[in-house]
């Protein structure tokens, strides 16, 4: 299979979750964001979480009114964050498990034991003109439920294969989930847990067709800057691919 050209999303969170830890407005996520597009990023994204930690309703209304890039609104499955999402019109809603106490997103979204809980929501927002995706596991049985729910793209959790040290066994599991999406008619996204030393990998699988990045480009920012640290990325991930 030919390699398509690999996107990536820069998701700006960490920027707000610096801003919120001292009160105020510095940094702005927003600029961050308009940094990420002068530096070649695709798209941006962010997740508008229940308890506010980092972005805020008012970052995402920003966000869409201000930024020429898509945005890709991560929210959960709930009522609240489906209005949200239905008031923005953000470009893409990717779907994710959400779990007050965690520090970040744990897992992937149980597709095929919430069936109906989703399905109402992707139809909503599929209605709306939002692109939707699931956040899941590589597993089968997740792909293919997010099939049945008319789902036109997934975003594979890596998480699993960057906690291992790119374990083989990881990244074989990446592959065969990616395989199984594209045969399907899914477009097929990955992310959590990218960085530097481990984005390759998962860059050369060639069903892929977009890469979302966040932590690790907020973190390598503060030694190089974050336009550095996403043209670094962007060059990786193109090394990957060719």
């Amino acid at each position: 299979m030919t390699a398509r050209a690999l996107r990536l999303g820069v998701n700006i969170d960490h920027v707000a979750t610096i801003r919120n830890a001292r009160g105020g407005d510095h940094p702005d996520p927003i600029r961050a964001a308009h940094q990420a597009a002068a530096a070649g990023a695709d798209g941006i994204t962010a997740h508008l979480r229940e308890d506010r930690r980092h972005m805020t309703d008012a970052d995402i209304a920003r966000l869409v009114a201000e930024i020429d890039l898509p945005l890709n609104l991560e929210m959960a499955a709930t009522d609240e964050m489906l209005a949200i999402a239905l008031k923005n019109r953000p470009h893409a809603a990717c779907i994710v498990p959400e779990r007050r106490a965690e520090r970040t997103t744990e897992g992937g979204l149980d597709a095929a034991g919430k069936h109906n809980t989703l399905a109402p929501i992707v139809e909503r927002l599929s209605a709306a003109g939002i692109r939707v995706s699931l956040f899941i596991a590589p597993e089968p049985r997740q792909i293919e439920a997010a099939h049945k729910l008319g789902a036109p793209v997934i975003e594979l959790h890596t998480g699993p294969y960057a906690h291992s040290d790119g374990s083989v066994d990881e990244l074989a599991r990446l592959a065969e989930a990616a395989r199984l999406a594209a045969s399907l008619g899914l477009e097929v996204h990955a992310g959590h847990g990218l960085g530097f030393a481990n984005v390759g990998s998962v860059a050369a699988l060639p069903e892929l067709a977009e890469l979302n990045i966040g932590h690790f480009l907020i973190g390598e920012a503060v030694f190089t800057g974050l336009e550095a640290a996403i043209r670094e990325m962007r060059a990786r991930m193109e090394a990957a691919r060719a």
